[in-house]
């Protein structure tokens, strides 16, 4: 989830609310944003490869 937090874009988890970081523009939150969900579900199946 993305969330405006004193002028810049937070990239913040749903779940816990933990922060993976923040940025000027909503364009590389949503950036990070991608970049979480890629390994949140990829990360799991590099084991049963």
């Amino acid at each position: 989830m993305i969330k405006k937090i004193k002028g810049k874009y937070a990239v913040l988890s749903e779940k816990t609310g933990r922060s993976f970081g923040a940025y000027r523009t909503l364009a590389e939150a949503k950036k990070r944003l991608r970049q979480v969900e890629f390994f949140k579900h990829h990360g799991k199946q590099r084991g049963k490869r």
